[in-house]
């Protein structure tokens, strides 16, 4: 079944704004309803849109849609599905400039793996080609994904288990694609993003949150 036949058969099924529980300490960054406190970097228009209470994710050029302003020190919530298994995605983290084109958070900021099928390097939950997972946890219907950020550390839990723990300075392999990011160290403010990585590569997000910790 091709991935938008299918999305619409899942959309059919779910309530209208389903959506999962978080705790009122947080603070809704999606709405259900539109892109507010969003902005499309360098996607076509049609690549990110809201149906039924969910973002949906799907079509190219590989690129990213940004949060409006930068945070630091904070709990990222994040409840996300593939359409097809193996889906490719990722969150960014720790981006420290405004992005103006696709291999910039990449290299100066940090992924945070969704993709399922890669090696321990590369697999949901892992700062892309930096960390080892941790664990390796089942997937889901619905994944449940927060990275908490407190200065210098980087923590992601996946579905409740912890992945990855990172703190900057730790050591990481060397690079060797051009599609892995650059080393070095990141700063503790950044925006943070959501990856389209190609039209094959359909993925629903909902309840995405944060929580500040200071």
């Amino acid at each position: 079944m091709k991935p938008i036949a299918a999305l619409a058969i899942v959309v059919a099924l779910l309530p209208v704004g389903a959506t999962g529980q978080v705790s009122a300490q947080f603070v809704d960054l999606f709405n259900g309803k539109d892109l507010s406190g969003w902005v499309n970097v360098n996607t076509a228009p049609d690549t990110w849109k809201v149906q039924d209470g969910l973002l949906i994710c799907s079509g190219h050029p590989i690129g990213v849609m940004r949060s409006a302003k930068q945070y630091e020190n904070f709990i990222l919530h994040i409840e996300w599905m593939h359409m097809e298994p193996g889906g490719n995605s990722g969150v960014f983290v720790r981006i420290p400039t405004e992005p103006t084109e696709p291999w910039m958070p990449v290299n100066k900021g940090y992924e945070v793996q969704i993709d399922p099928s890669e090696d321990d390097y590369h697999r949901t939950g892992v700062l892309y080609s930096l960390t080892k997972a941790l664990a390796k946890p089942e997937l889901k219907e619905w994944n449940t994904m927060e990275i908490t950020l407190t200065d210098n550390r980087t923590v992601v839990t996946l579905n409740g288990e912890k992945i990855t723990d990172y703190k900057e300075g730790d050591p990481v392999p060397e690079k060797k694609k051009s599609s892995e990011p650059d080393r070095g160290q990141r700063p503790a403010a950044g925006y943070f993003g959501l990856q389209n990585h190609n039209d094959k590569d359909v993925v629903l997000f909902r309840d995405i949150s944060v929580k500040k910790l200071k």
